[in-house]
């Protein structure tokens, strides 16, 4: 009975050493985790928007004025 008790003293402490191991990993590296997220979200919205429309986001420089009319009187 002993013997039982203490794998599971032991296995219990495995785990705790590979939650706190892991939190501490994440700690660590949470800036580039939220840098990766950021950078395939941009990927995939602008990915999207290009396929939504094609003509304007590819080629929205040449197609927007260069100047605007005159101001709307009062």
């Amino acid at each position: 009975m002993q013997k039982i008790i203490n794998g599971i003293a032991i296995l219990s402490g495995v785990v705790s050493l590979a939650v706190v191991g892991s939190g501490v990993f994440i700690y660590v590296q949470k800036d580039a985790i939220i840098e990766g997220v950021k950078n395939n979200i941009k990927e995939q919205v602008l990915g999207g928007v290009t396929s939504a429309l094609p003509g304007i986001a590819a080629d929205a420089m040449p197609k927007l004025p260069d100047v605007t009319g005159p101001a709307m009187p009062f």
